[in-house]
């Protein structure tokens, strides 16, 4: 990575009636497209292998992580647990709800206390032979009744029954009728428990984005049209995961993907995409594969078998807040950004340190674990997604926006308690002048640039603007560097 080069920030903001000059224009509506959005966040899952690798999370590294979120503020937190390192003992096949319970701890009184929506579920069942056995739905209800009722982890809001069960990696296989009947069997049981159905609903189907597998009936797009069919009426958000392609995104092409997984999605209900990142195996992001592959030779933990290689580099930073501002306008309700931390898994939760899944803004266990405590940095992209996620907090209305997308312009809008955010990212070849038009004038706003040798930060690390105080009439200009990204915003949250 490069060290980022601190220097003042030449910024054009000029009202301009004529916009003679401008190479591409964005324009916001007063419209809704996404009301009160739950928020953009992170999967962040309780470091289940952290204690198999002989290295608890320190209190120092708590004390890392906590800092790092209250700057982002996620509005939403996708948890996922492997009850064998939970409640189950695969040695004696005993539940115990209070084993190994620190870490999920800490992390669910983090989001309580921060009022983060958090979605938990589970990866599978404790074997694969108890993919439909009641015992694995008692165990389970019984834990999430434990964590909210008893516990008071009321950030808790759905409940998720399979991670990807349309996948040929997952229990079901695909089996959309055997999930169907579990997540009946959930509700069922999730009922014998005074209140907790008036605290947590459940999140499906979780299917995965521009996937068929060949035992399944249906893709993702098919099961989400079946879950709302057959049981729209229990299920409280519908979410899918998304792992496109640079090119598709960039293209423009990814808007269109995201409208038809959302057109079954029953009027008054809400979906969201509880997993989303990037992969490189489309042809049209070889090189990027290429790259990836290169990296993964000889790596001392990972085999690359389930990572993503590339998220030390600058154009990450612009490609998940792209993808954000894409789920936005599509009138999603929320985006988790897989992952945000390193040391959450090993590939196939074997356990093994040589192969973790290496997709975090950084590695808490860098030093610990890994012996490289450059690992715990953070890495560039969490630069420009904890300012997504700071500057849209929960509850914003999204409004509808143009932008010159051939141009390699993209924006969102949204709106929050008076305040205001608009984000920009140019991920074309070229520099831009842009021409704005807004629905109303900002004053006292901040300017958040990211380029690749200007990201401001403060002494802890974290963005900082490059200009404050700013006065912005309705219609105005500004220079959009080739690949960089700008956010202005009134929303100012204040220190939790």
């Amino acid at each position: 990575m490069k060290t980022p080069i601190f220097s003042l920030i030449a910024l054009l903001l000029t009202a301009s009636c004529a916009q003679r000059g401008q190479d591409a224009a964005v324009t916001v509506d007063t419209e809704v497209v996404g009301p009160s959005y739950i928020g953009s966040g992170v999967e962040w899952d309780p470091y289940d292998e952290a204690e198999a690798w002989g290295n608890a999370v320190s209190e120092a590294d708590w004390q890392k992580l906590f800092a790092r979120l209250d700057f982002m503020r996620p509005g939403y937190v996708r948890c996922m647990i492997n009850s064998p390192y939970r409640y189950y003992d695969a040695t004696t096949g005993s539940y115990d709800r209070e084993r190994n319970l620190a870490s999920i701890a800490r992390l669910l009184d983090y989001c309580t206390k921060r009022g983060i929506t958090v979605m938990y579920g589970e990866y599978n069942p404790p074997t694969p032979e108890m993919k439909d056995d009641p015992r694995w739905v008692d165990m389970a209800v019984d834990y999430l009744n434990y964590l909210v009722n008893d516990r008071g982890y009321s950030c808790i809001k759905y409940f998720v029954i399979f991670n990807e069960p349309d996948g040929d990696w997952a229990y079901t296989n695909g089996d959309y009728a055997l999930w169907h009947r579990m997540l009946l069997r959930f509700r069922d049981k999730m009922r014998t428990y005074p209140g907790l159905t008036d605290k947590v609903s459940l999140a499906a189907p979780d299917a995965v984005v521009d996937y068929k597998n060949p035992a399944s009936a249906y893709d993702a797009a098919g099961w989400v049209r079946q879950a709302a069919a057959d049981a729209d009426s229990i299920i409280g958000v519908y979410d899918l995961h998304a792992y496109p392609g640079q090119h598709q995104v960039r293209s423009g092409a990814y808007a269109e993907v995201l409208a038809r997984h959302k057109a079954s999605v029953p009027a008054g209900k809400r979906i969201l995409l509880g997993e989303a990142g990037y992969k490189y195996h489309r042809p049209e992001d070889a090189g990027l594969m290429a790259e990836y592959r290169r990296r993964t030779e000889g790596h001392p933990f990972t085999k690359g078998s389930d990572a993503n290689m590339l998220v030390y580099d600058y154009f990450y930073g612009l490609d998940m807040p792209l993808l954000c501002m894409e789920v936005m306008n599509a009138g999603y309700a929320g985006i988790a950004a897989w992952m945000l931390d390193d040391a959450m898994h090993s590939n196939g939760d074997s356990g093994r340190t040589d192969d973790i899944k290496l997709w975090g803004m950084w590695n808490i266990l860098g030093e610990e674990v890994f012996g490289d405590a450059s690992q715990e940095e953070t890495r560039p992209w969490y630069y420009t997604w904890s300012l997504m996620c700071r500057h849209f907090p929960a509850g914003t209305d999204i409004l509808k926006s143009t932008a010159d997308r051939v141009s390699g312009i993209y924006a969102v809008a949204g709106t929050h308690q008076g305040g205001y955010s608009l984000a920009l990212v140019n991920v074309g070849p070229a520099d831009k002048t842009v021409a704005i038009r807004l629905p109303q004038p900002l004053e006292n706003a901040s300017l958040y640039v990211y380029e690749e040798e200007r990201q401001p930060k403060d002494a802890d690390g974290f963005p900082i603007p490059a200009r404050e105080g700013v006065s912005v009439p309705t219609t105005y200009s500004l220079e959009l560097k080739a690949n960089s990204f700008q956010l202005l915003t009134t929303i100012h949250p204040e220190v939790q």
